[in-house]
């Protein structure tokens, strides 16, 4: 078990990608704390991970909120003695047209995807630098970080400054022991991309701009998480791995089955 006996924090953690990482993280012995809005679903999981045998706690936790994101921390120790490991994942989207987009939607994006990844980062950090013995900070990015779908354009603002943000992060808390890294996932089969893999149309136009000609599932993305929390990844920090099927590398389109 690569994360025995740690204390990992995963917002966001109520369903897709974060909840596939709580899933993951306490097979690999780690005691979890899941945070998300969502309570009903944010406690069902926690009982779920409970149910297999493992350590979990859901704490309710808006990412955007500094209150919030301070009592979630100490909720975590309160439960466990520490905390060792963060995975910033909670995120929201909105589309709209750019000519349309409301200051507000566009602020309200932001202060979940960036604001929340600053808050939750640097409250981890400082909690971790209070006990001593470093620990691993992992902010979810996502490929719309270094490429663009015009329809999202708070979230792939809002990710762009995530990837910066891990950079900085990484620089300013190396000398205390904690490695700071980010996930870039390309197109996953989460609820939050379902209004893609329920159009034909929409669905067809991810494909086949992804050379491994599927979806990624989310448990293929708490895998890196892992890999990023553990020792495995001992000499590396301020990076952004992309798990996309090829997407990034690709500079045409590629035939979909039907």
């Amino acid at each position: 078990m690569r994360l025995k006996d740690q204390v990992a924090i995963v917002t966001g953690a109520a369903r897709g990608i974060g909840l596939a990482c709580a899933k993951r993280f306490a097979a690999e012995g780690a005691k979890v704390v899941l945070s998300d809005v969502e309570v009903e679903a944010g406690e069902r999981a926690a009982e779920e991970i409970q149910a297999s045998g493992a350590d979990a706690l859901f704490v309710k936790c808006d990412v955007g909120d500094k209150a919030e994101v301070e009592a979630l921390m100490e909720s975590a120790v309160a439960a466990f003695g520490r905390m060792d490991i963060l995975v910033a994942n909670a995120g929201i989207v909105h589309a709209s047209d750019f000519l349309e987009l409301e200051e507000a939607d566009f602020d309200r994006v932001i202060r979940v995807n960036l604001k929340g990844v600053f808050l939750t980062g640097q409250a981890a950090a400082r909690q971790m630098v209070k006990q001593g013995g470093g620990g691993a900070i992992v902010n979810m990015s996502s490929v719309n970080a270094v490429m663009a779908i015009p329809a999202i354009t708070p979230y792939v603002a809002a990710k762009g400054g995530v990837n910066q943000l891990t950079k900085v992060m990484s620089l300013a808390l190396v000398d205390k022991g904690i490695r700071v890294n980010g996930i870039g996932p390309g197109s996953i089969a989460t609820e939050m991309a379902e209004a893609v893999l329920s159009d034909p149309e929409k669905r067809r136009g991810a494909l086949c701009r992804t050379p491994m000609g599927r979806f990624g599932e989310p448990d293929e993305v708490a895998k890196v998480a892992v890999f990023l929390a553990s020792d495995d990844s001992s000499y590396i920090t301020g990076q952004i791995i992309y798990p996309d099927g090829g997407r990034l590398a690709l500079n045409y389109t590629v035939p979909v089955e039907d």
